[in-house]
């Protein structure tokens, strides 16, 4: 019986899957002769289920939001409940603001730490916007909230340079309200000191949960603490992510429809054409697969993509400040555009690519490239990779006023 039922899903899966050349080598009847190229042959006839339809009515188009969002929680797969409500373990005062760390309890035996900043002035008499930030890749709440590197008991003076990427500390400057957390494995998450991202990555899959999965929830438990502070208008919070930051900021988009706004500080692509593309052998004749295993979501390529999730946050404001492929930013605009408000989608291109006559317009990207090669398609400078206060200010001020 089993070995029946493991026959029907093999047939099922591969039915829909015409045996076309793989980027591996191929025998004269199309057929792979490297696993590797089996594996993305699966991939690419397995356009995902989700996918942003641009011919979508209105209603089709709030239908398909319906769907995404349950495949999203599905696969996120977060508990019922916390654990534990947060702590206030301790706070200083600073230049203008109040920092205050707060420990939460997302599940049992875990403790996640964050940092809370509120703007001189602000109580639960005068509430006003938040902004969850989340980090990216090797950063720390300390580094976001303009602490010292390591300093988690708040004790002494801030840092003494007020760095680009400290994302919170320039919000809290603005007046709101700001929460600084750490990713998953990194900072007061990682193991002796030492970003264990790979080893965390593996343990969780291996659990039948994802890393991805993991951000998230604790990001929500954070996020949802948000909301019932007095002194935050529950109706204008804003979720800014960096780089990896920007995963679970798409999660939370796709799972809470409460959060008022979306800073996407990261180039934007597709992560599904990425692998399949992004496969040019090296010296030694190996294509490694382009993402780390914190990226690794079981089904989630198969399901939907970076550019259908951040469509799915219309009518919401969003802002991605590091471009991408304009073919993708047109999807985008034109689910605004169903949700009847266009004017909430704005987007810019790194300077390098900010003139028209310098990027690339494709439909599609060509199979065989590099890494290199792939950023300079998709039209991302990645040398430049950094938090775009430019566009992102201009843009906060415009949103809290609202």
């Amino acid at each position: 019986m089993i070995k029946k039922l493991l026959l029907t899903a093999f047939l099922t899966l591969t039915a829909v899957i015409p045996m076309a050349a793989a980027t591996s080598a191929t025998r004269p009847d199309g057929r792979a002769t490297s696993t590797r190229g089996l594996a993305e042959n699966l991939m690419r006839f397995r356009r995902p289920i989700h996918e942003f339809d641009t011919t979508f009515t209105p209603e089709q188009y709030a239908s398909w939001k319906k769907g995404l969002k349950q495949a999203m929680k599905r696969l996120m797969r977060h508990p019922e409940s916390q654990d534990a409500e947060p702590k206030k373990i301790c706070s200083a005062q600073r230049d203008g603001y109040r920092i205050e760390k707060w420990e939460s309890y997302p599940l049992p035996a875990s403790v996640v730490s964050f940092y809370l900043l509120i703007p001189d002035g602000v109580d639960q008499s005068h509430p006003v916007p938040a902004a969850l930030c989340i980090p990216g890749f090797g950063q720390t709440k300390e580094l976001l909230a303009g602490e010292r590197a390591g300093n988690y008991t708040l004790e002494g003076a801030p840092d003494s340079i007020t760095r680009q990427a400290a994302m919170a500390l320039h919000y809290v400057r603005e007046g709101i309200v700001t929460v600084a957390v750490d990713n998953p494995s990194c900072g007061e998450l990682s193991d002796n000191g030492y970003p264990d991202y790979a080893t965390s990555s593996r343990f969780l899959l291996e659990t039948g949960w994802s890393y991805l999965g993991l951000a998230s929830w604790q990001d929500k438990v954070i996020l949802d603490w948000m909301k019932t502070q007095p002194f935050i208008r529950p109706d204008r919070i804003i979720a800014s992510g960096f780089s990896l930051g920007t995963e679970p900021l798409m999660v939370l988009g796709a799972l809470d429809d409460s959060i008022y706004a979306f800073v996407y500080n990261d180039f934007l692509c597709r992560t599904r054409e990425r692998a399949l593309v992004m496969n040019k052998p090296d010296a030694k004749g190996n294509r490694p697969f382009p993402n780390g295993d914190e990226h690794l979501i079981p089904e989630f390529l198969t399901l939907f993509d970076f550019p259908d999730i951040v469509a799915a946050l219309a009518p919401r404001p969003v802002i991605c400040t590091e471009g991408g492929m304009d073919r993708d930013f047109d999807i985008i605009a034109k689910a605004f555009a169903k949700a009847g408000v266009p004017e909430n989608f704005e987007y810019h291109h790194y300077a390098k690519y900010a003139d028209p006559a310098m990027r690339q317009y494709l439909d599609s990207l060509p199979s065989g490239i590099d890494r290199t090669e792939f950023f300079r398609l998709v039209n991302c400078d990645s040398p430049r990779h950094y938090l775009k206060l430019e566009w992102i200010l201009p843009w906060l001020r415009k949103r809290i006023e609202e």
